[in-house]
């Protein structure tokens, strides 16, 4: 330790000093040897930009990169990307045909009937708002719609449940969609239906008309298709132990106006809608406070409040069956109450019977 050599702060710092000249020397003497290689003299070091970094306009701050030509051209294929999985690969002709449309709604450009039926609000909107209930919520099974002529009048007979008329939009809907002529069902409802404010509307868009017998021959004459339900209310708010248990089928005037008018009948059959509100039980005092024929008590309304006005998502079929020919009749047929009787028995055994086979084919209520 004696013989160790103490090297002052300064001098070494004099030394490492010296080794970085040396270095620096060594590099640039080989800086020229490399520029000799080259051809021709070589810029200097600030006029050659580094990759991927724009050269400096005043030798400070870097320049902007020139605009790109084909920012709004990436922007439109985006939006294009994005309409085509939201709207399908005819977008455009979807958006010039809503365009359209609600230019003729703007200036009222637009048709209806004298029973206020709105065809192009129906098939345009109205259906639009159905259809998902249709198709995602109840996911109905539609069966024998080609029983429904293709073209002509024709009266469709079917069941009524479900505590809320859902089935008679649902059987709009079925119509509306899986005939293969494009029919529409113009439905014949009930008194109450017209006397709410916001409903009356939407129904006489729809085509629902009065269940009143001038308003149906009129429909059928014409060559509709006329939806009746004769159970009417009696079915709509039977109780949940009589459920798919048809009530009576009033007098059969759907059948006299059938024959009136020689149409054929079409009797449909419902599953699924009764237990959508399973109606444990009717408080009459609520009923005739409000006005109305039943008011209904289900495991979830009013317990839930609004809440309980969702109905349950069961699974639907809706079949229709063979039609029932009346052009066969002589004109006077429809004032033979003992005829009449008997086509309204056979029309609601059909019914009934189809209700049986469904219900037994049927693995659950919900799937």
């Amino acid at each position: 330790m004696a013989d160790a050599k103490v090297i002052p702060f300064d001098e070494d710092s004099r030394g490492r000093r010296g080794a970085g000249r040396a270095r620096a020397r060594t590099r640039k003497a080989a800086a020229p040897a490399a520029g000799k290689a080259a051809d021709g003299p070589q810029p200097p070091l600030a006029a050659v930009p580094a990759a991927g970094i724009p050269a400096q306009a005043d030798g400070g701050r870097p320049a902007d990169p020139p605009p790109t030509a084909e920012a709004p051209s990436d922007l439109a294929g985006a939006f294009g990307a994005v309409a085509d999985r939201v709207l399908g690969g005819d977008w455009e002709r979807k958006v010039a045909s809503g365009l359209a449309f609600l230019r003729r709604r703007v200036t009222g450009d637009y048709e209806v009937d004298e029973f206020g039926y709105d065809a192009e609000l129906t098939d345009q909107v109205l259906m639009s708002l159905l259809r998902p209930v249709f198709g995602a919520y109840f996911r109905v099974e539609v069966r024998g719609i080609e029983n429904i002529p293709a073209e002509g009048g024709a009266l469709v007979v079917s069941n009524h449940s479900g505590t809320l008329p859902l089935d008679g939009l649902m059987t709009q809907v079925a119509v509306h969609d899986h005939h293969p002529a494009g029919r529409h069902l113009r439905l014949l409802a009930a008194d109450l239906v017209f006397m709410l404010p916001l409903v009356n509307e939407l129904a006489r868009k729809l085509g629902h008309t009065l269940a009143c017998t001038e308003d149906a021959e009129v429909l059928l004459q014409r060559g509709e298709v006329v939806g009746v339900m004769p159970e009417g209310f009696k079915g709509l708010g039977k109780p949940f132990a009589d459920r798919y248990k048809l009530q009576r089928f009033g007098r059969g005037g759907f059948v006299a106006t059938a024959l009136k008018t020689k149409v054929p009948i079409v009797p449909c059959s419902v599953v699924g809608a009764e237990e959508i509100y399973p109606m444990l039980g009717n408080s009459r005092t609520m009923a005739r406070l409000l006005g109305v024929p039943y008011f209904p008590l289900t495991p979830t309304f009013p317990w839930l409040g609004a809440a309980g006005l969702v109905p349950l998502p069961t699974k639907w079929v809706i079949q229709f069956g063979e039609p029932i020919p009346t052009d066969g009749y002589p004109p006077e047929a429809a004032e033979d109450p003992m005829l009449v009787f008997n086509l309204t028995d056979q029309v609601r055994e059909t019914i009934q019977h189809t209700l049986y086979e469904l219900l037994v084919q049927r693995r659950s209520v919900f799937f």
